[in-house]
């Protein structure tokens, strides 16, 4: 037996497929060949004993038949072979390159063969029209139509739809050609010039970038382009900040882009209106490391130093503006080794097209770079129409039956080409929607004024090839704009610490006050003063100095998510600090104000002080403060703001700003609240004003330092008043809000602390008041207080007494004074002689004296004290000029 041969088709007669693998030997097989192909060489083979085949120094190919008939597909192309792109130089040649490769290749048409029909268009669409009008009118019938440049691919495109054409470009890449519904039946293998933006779009993503900046010359191919790319960076989050165009002078453009402070720009327009702009790019100094310019790559390599009349810059100043911009520029060779459908590398495709050109020095020859699109639209071409070949059999038709009312056999090719996918010399072949080629794109970057390559895009996975060689001429990539730096300002430590040390020193100033107080509450003079008002006064001080270190405390010292906190820690501690120290001074000076300029018949009623009158009014005012800071708290809760202040420039020259901010505690509806605050808070504070001037002449014992509370409330008013609104002016100067306020709450609690402790403090140690009554209750084994109380009930009782007996002699003595004016008139109308009659009477015993009553000789000596003896308070010789019962009237002065 023997194995069989691989080549060729082969026929086994009478065995399976299984057995075909080991054969017997004399077996026969046959070879044979698909459509109209025959065999060239043995066409019957024997397994011989040897285990070899018989004729084995023949092969047998399967081959055309000269006289059979071949088929002939005709392709109707336009080469422009001069004119403003004379691609054709070097397209054609390499599309006749494809056409023999696949009419040699047994797998691809097999019983059909392409020709090439082609014409000089000379990238003229005038020129173009006229062709068009040959190749449709005159046979043979054409399958498909092969345009070069975009303005002949245009008018080709737009026609060939009314003769049901395909039209296939390897040279347009206009952005216009990619409207399907003006342009059905187009397919290109040359990129659009649209390829660029998904490409630049990545290097935005890449390098940070989200504000660009365009500038474009005024023609429809870069209008189209900027419109793509518009509509891109709008999906991927990036804005366009400035859009600059020109038609010829670019001057005014440049200086726009500069004033508008672009930084990432990108440039459309042709090669010599590049040098134009880059003169003024060079006089505006709109390049360096705050710049990148991203350009069209395909550019000559050395663009911005041919010398040209139309700019004043010289080539180091060009040389100078330009260094450091990137290109992106469409791959038209697969820079890798790979052998795609024609079996050809790209770098064997370049050494048989050259042997075409016959030496021919590429940089000479147009459309030497576009070579391979043209090469790959052939291929891609054959590709398709041999898809079509299976699906046409099945409805009964063939390609030779094609024309151009034909719709069916279009619509086939047209489903095959927007399939297809391949490997070319020019990389991977697969159109979009609209029909154009997705191809690679080269990234290069000029790095010491020649270009290197730093990347590649292949927008159809969008994987990104990066080389990291990439050059700055800063530290790195620049940003976009100018880079804000967000700075929070915070209060000076060095303030904080002073004044918390002098609101640590007045605390401590308020708990020696508030010790002092209570451990000599007993003493009578501690005792006339209110003592625990006075208590209240020194813990609203404390309170009110502990605000001071939650108003110095920002974000340096907590973070953020605190904030609120302290926030409410400075609006209760400082507003019950100011209801506690302040309302009990108020309400002292309120009671002295109620009874001592009242009528002279309601004082008696309000000389007897009730204690807890006093505390519930402090209670009241409290409350009051609670309720509303309770009412602020639950609808509209202190929350932190941030305000934000002018961007201000380093001194350093770096490519940023700096961002005031200071955070403030607010609400969202602060000044109302103020307004309520401080319009409730600034009536007490008047009131208490207006109090303490009109108590100032008052003098009592039961609240013996009510003076000074008055000169408390006065600075402590005139303090708040003049704070409240400076603090708000100066609520964006944290160092000067925070003094301001700190030190009118230190000053108003050192004020009040001295003012009502220290003289009593003074006097005490002074007088030795409170040794002698430590000494008394030692003799007495009792306590002072309960002395104190026991005398003070004592003489309440005596005064009592003294006042109903004085009442009772007031009513005596206008009894007997209107007796006595009664007989004086009697005495003034009898005779004298009746009258010396008379003056030997007596008064009548029914009229006589009271007891304790003393006679005067004439209505002049009474006692003067009998006109006002209401007055516990007269001086003792008034009351004992006629020697009447003065024995009892000293308990009244004890």
């Amino acid at each position: 037996s023997c194995t069989g041969p691989l080549d060729g088709g082969i026929r086994y007669r009478g065995l399976t497929q299984e057995q075909v693998k080991i054969l017997p030997v004399d077996y026969e097989i046959e070879y044979i060949c698909r459509g109209s192909r025959v065999i060239v060489g043995p066409k019957v083979r024997k397994c011989l004993p040897n285990g070899t085949w018989t004729d084995m120094n023949q092969l047998s190919r399967c081959c055309r038949c000269p006289c059979c008939p071949i088929k002939k597909l005709y392709i109707g192309a336009l080469f422009p072979m001069s004119g403003g792109w004379p691609g054709g130089q070097a397209c054609l040649p390499a599309a006749q390159m494809a056409l023999d490769l696949v009419n040699n290749r047994t797998d691809i048409l097999p019983d059909y063969e392409l020709e090439l029909i082609h014409y000089d268009s000379m990238c003229d669409p005038g020129e173009a029209t006229k062709l068009l009008y040959d190749l449709l009118y005159t046979e043979p019938i054409k399958i498909v139509l092969m345009p070069g440049c975009s303005s002949v691919s245009t008018l080709v495109a737009e026609a060939a739809r009314m003769w049901n054409l395909i039209v296939f470009s390897y040279g347009s890449s206009s952005p216009a050609l990619s409207n399907r519904q003006r342009f059905p039946t187009f397919f290109r293998t040359h990129p659009s010039a649209t390829l660029h933006n998904p490409t630049r779009v990545r290097l935005f993503q890449k390098w940070g970038w989200t504000k660009i900046a365009t500038i474009q010359q005024t023609t429809e191919v870069f209008t189209s382009t900027l419109d793509d790319l518009e509509e891109r960076v709008k999906e991927a989050g990036i804005e366009i900040s400035v859009r600059q165009s020109f038609l010829t002078d670019p001057a005014v453009a440049v200086k726009n882009l500069k004033r508008q402070d672009a930084r990432i720009i990108v440039g459309l327009f042709y090669e010599t209106e590049a040098r134009k702009v880059f003169c003024e790019v060079f006089k505006e100094k709109l390049y360096g490391k705050k710049y990148v310019w991203f350009l069209i790559g395909w550019y000559a390599d050395n663009w911005f130093k041919i010398k040209d009349p139309a700019i004043n810059c010289t080539v180091e100043n060009m040389t100078e503006a330009v260094e450091g911009h990137v290109t992106t520029e469409i791959v038209m060779l697969n820079p890798e080794t790979v052998r795609g459908a024609s079996n050809l590398t790209s770098q064997e495709f370049l050494a048989q097209l050259m042997s075409r050109l016959g030496g021919k020095n590429p940089e000479e020859t147009g459309g030497f770079q576009e070579a391979p699109l043209a090469y790959d639209a052939v291929w891609a071409l054959a590709l398709a129409l041999n898809k079509t070949v299976a699906p046409l059999r099945a409805k009964s038709w063939a390609l030779e039956d094609f024309n151009y009312n034909n719709k069916e056999i279009t619509a086939e090719i047209y489903r095959a080409l927007n399939t297809s996918s391949f490997e070319g010399v020019s990389g991977h072949v697969v159109f979009d929607a609209q029909g154009s080629r997705m191809a690679w794109t080269l990234i290069e970057q000029l790095q010491g004024g020649s270009y290197k390559k730093i990347g590649y895009y292949d927008s159809t996975k969008g994987n990104l090839s990066w080389y990291g060689n990439d050059k700055w001429i800063g530290l790195g990539p620049p940003a976009d704009q100018t880079k804000v730096i967000e700075e929070f300002r915070y209060l000076s430590q060095k303030l904080f610490v002073s004044v918390s040390v002098f609101a640590g020193l007045g605390i401590l100033l308020g708990i020696v006050c508030l010790s002092f107080n209570i451990y000599n509450s007993s003493v009578r003079y501690i005792q006339n003063s209110q003592p625990y008002l006075n208590n209240m006064t020194a813990v609203g001080c404390v309170l009110a100095l502990a605000a001071v270190f939650p108003l110095g405390i920002d974000g340096l010292h907590i973070q953020r998510s605190q904030f609120p906190v302290v926030c409410q820690f400075r609006l209760w501690l400082l507003g019950l600090g100011f209801s506690l120290a302040y309302g009990s001074m108020f309400t002292k000076i309120w009671w002295v104000h109620t009874v001592f300029t009242k009528k002279d018949e309601k004082k008696e009623k309000r000389k007897h002080l009730e204690p807890w009158k006093l505390y519930a009014t402090v209670a009241v005012l409290l409350a009051i403060d609670v309720l509303s800071l309770l009412i602020w708290q639950i609808m509209d809760p202190l929350h932190i703001t941030v305000e934000k202040f002018t961007k201000e420039a380093p001194k350093e020259d770096l490519d940023v700003l700096i961002q005031p901010l200071l955070e403030h505690c607010s609400s969202e509806k602060m000044n109302t609240w103020l307004g309520v605050v401080y319009g409730y808070k600034g009536l007490l504070l008047l009131l208490g004003i207006f109090l303490a001037y009109e108590t100032k002449s008052i003098s009592t014992e039961k609240i013996n330092d009510h003076r000074a509370v008055g000169m408390a409330i006065y600075n402590v008013s005139v303090l708040c008043m003049i704070t409240a609104p400076v603090t708000m002016i100066l609520s964006s100067q944290q160092d000067a809000s925070f003094a301001f306020a700190s030190l009118a709450i230190i000053f108003s609690v050192y004020i009040t602390l001295v003012v009502l402790f220290v003289p009593k403090i003074r006097r005490l140690i002074t007088r030795g008041e409170w040794q002698s009554e430590q000494q008394d209750t030692l003799k007495t084994g009792s306590s002072t207080n309960n002395n104190d109380e026991e005398k003070s009930r004592q003489l309440e009782r005596e005064n009592r007494e003294l006042q109903k007996i004085i009442q009772e002699k007031e009513e005596r003595v206008t009894e007997l004074r209107s007796q006595l004016a009664e007989r004086q008139a009697l005495r003034s109308r009898r005779r004298p002689s009746v009258q010396n009659q008379n003056q030997n009477h007596s008064v009548p015993s029914s009229q006589a004296e009271p007891p304790n009553y003393c006679p005067a000789t004439d209505k002049q000596s009474l006692p003067p004290s009998f006109s006002n003896s209401s007055n516990l308070y007269q001086g003792e010789g008034k009351l004992s000029r006629n020697n009447c019962h003065n024995s009892r009237l000293p308990l009244l002065y004890k």
